[in-house]
């Protein structure tokens, strides 16, 4: 893209930030709330509630009802869930991106501008593995995928790790990011574990976290 411009977050690119991550996150829902719905605890949950209910009654108006409703409240309680993720992020280092990546040792947030409107972003910041940088925070408006966006952001990263003299990077992604495993693994990122969300819900639905890293000195651009 010619137009493309990755550059260093300025503050009064905020509002812009924080609508990308807002809606980035929000288009997670649906395949969230099909990820509960193909978990075997979920099918046998309904499978259980259609039998009460065939055993029960002979109103198949009244077992279209409840169905709806349990999948209507099961899909709200996943927009529940990710809504408060995305409120609690906003509130956490979003509030405070300057001090949080620009004024903070080997830490930058970076974002894309596309004809003098921001499309993109990305960010980084030390992890607990000694010599190694965490990606996070990456997200390019809908309109504008398919155009390398994701990829320039990648690799302004992997330039920044390098110039500070790290060894390589690691991200996370969810189950259902399945677009932005594609894309990583692409880049030359390789999967190093899987884990389950502690939180009840998640380990009830199998919602696991993919670590993902990424070896500056075996890769190279």
């Amino acid at each position: 893209m010619a137009e493309l411009k990755i550059r260093r977050y300025r503050d009064d690119d905020d509002e812009d930030v924080r609508e990308i991550f807002t809606l980035g996150m929000s288009e997670h829902i649906p395949s969230s709330f099909m990820h509960i719905l193909k978990q075997p605890l979920t099918q046998m949950i309904l499978v259980c509630v259609l039998s009460a209910l065939l055993t029960s009654s002979m109103s198949i108006l009244l077992i279209i009802l409840t169905v709806t409703l349990l999948l209507a409240a099961g899909r709200q309680g996943v927009s529940y869930m990710v809504t408060k993720y995305i409120q609690t992020s906003l509130k956490q280092d979003f509030s405070h991106i300057r001090q949080t990546y620009l004024e903070s040792p080997n830490s930058c947030f970076w974002v894309a501008e596309s004809q003098g409107s921001v499309v993109g972003a990305v960010a980084c910041s030390p992890t607990q593995f000694e010599n190694f940088l965490e990606l996070k925070r990456m997200s390019v408006k809908k309109s504008y995928r398919g155009r390398g966006i994701a990829k320039a952001l990648c690799r302004t990263v992997a330039d920044f790790a390098r110039e500070q003299g790290f060894q390589g990077i690691v991200l996370h992604t969810t189950v259902v990011q399945t677009d932005a495993q594609k894309l990583y693994e692409h880049m030359g990122y390789h999967k190093i574990r899987e884990f389950v969300v502690p939180e009840v819900i998640a380990r009830l639905t199998n919602f696991t976290i993919t670590e993902y890293g990424f070896n500056l000195k075996q890769n190279r651009d």
